[in-house]
């Protein structure tokens, strides 16, 4: 049973990230619709199973959005892994830690494929722990070198201004995010997705990942941005789930079913280098990319002891 420390050890960025793209091309994944259950309180229980031939997983979360206040994780649960041949359990991973790092590799993989400019400098809305993922994937593999930071919390802010600066990228926070937009060819919107943080038009050379809102009623982004990223450039979805789940997208009227997905993307890099405009990436979450995380530390695991 991994710790947080642990598991990121063994999840480092461009590493999940090319596994993640692998996996898209694997067609021996299976990965069932996730199970969502209310808790008294205002908790939700997340379940989320996947698996390929030889590694199965269960992603076993809880959100509770009231331990942000009481300065508790939101995020509690764990990512258990087995070996699909033998049905032994392998190993017990952090889920928040998983969750965090895997949803930033997500993005980080969308913008290695899709970003104009992927250097920066980088605005990122929501000073959490998706905040602090995105900042740390985006500076060492992305080499993104100057970092901007908006945020509801003052001191949340200048505390991901300060890892920012610590990972060796200039900081700096602001207080308006759309008036930053004109400056920052890239962004990462990373915020509990309960309101709307972008409205203005982006840069025609943005790349936008959105990844707080996973259900219909929430949203960062207006519908206007999205509309307008619709008109002008190229709007991409994690996955196909999407079409139920993107609220942003959703909310602006999108047939968001007919829009392409990170799999497209990775199986026709040709057509994805020849797009042109900006670029909004919208990302709900799949159990296919915790399970991505799980082969990466197993074959790290069999690497360490050969022979097992």
């Amino acid at each position: 049973m991994l710790g947080p420390e642990a598991t990121a050890g063994l999840l480092p960025w461009a590493a999940l990230a090319d596994e993640i793209a692998a996996l898209l091309q694997d067609e021996g994944i299976a990965v069932p619709p996730r199970s969502v259950l209310p808790l008294a309180g205002g908790s939700t229980l997340f379940v989320m199973p996947a698996s390929d031939r030889t590694v199965a997983m269960a992603k076993l979360i809880t959100l509770t959005p009231g331990n942000a206040a009481r300065g508790q994780p939101t995020i509690q649960g764990d990512v258990v892994v087995f070996d699909v041949a033998s049905g032994e359990r392998r190993v017990v991973l952090d889920g928040p830690t998983v969750t965090a790092r895997r949803t930033a590799a997500v993005s980080l993989l969308a913008a290695q494929r899709l970003a104009p400019v992927p250097q920066g400098p980088l605005l990122v809305v929501g000073a959490g722990v998706q905040g602090l993922a995105h900042v740390q994937a985006f500076v060492e593999v992305l080499g993104v070198r100057e970092v901007w930071v908006a945020s509801r919390s003052a001191a949340s802010a200048e505390a991901l201004a300060q890892a920012a600066r610590a990972l060796g990228a200039k900081a700096r926070v602001v207080q308006d995010a759309d008036a930053a937009l004109a400056h920052c060819p890239l962004v990462a919107a990373c915020t509990p997705g309960t309101a709307v943080v972008l409205g203005a038009r982006p840069r025609h050379d943005a790349f936008v990942a959105a990844v707080g809102a996973y259900t219909p009623t929430m949203a960062e982004l207006s519908p206007g941005l999205c509309q307008w990223m619709a008109q002008q450039g190229t709007v991409v979805v994690d996955t196909a789930d999407a079409g139920h789940e993107a609220g942003d997208l959703l909310q602006a009227g999108l047939d968001v079913a007919r829009l392409p997905t990170l799999r497209d993307v990775v199986r026709q890099a040709g057509a994805a280098r020849s797009r042109t405009g900006p670029v909004l990436f919208k990302s709900c979450g799949w159990a296919g990319w915790d399970l991505a995380a799980a082969r990466l530390v197993l074959r790290s695991a069999n690497t360490a002891t050969p022979g097992h």
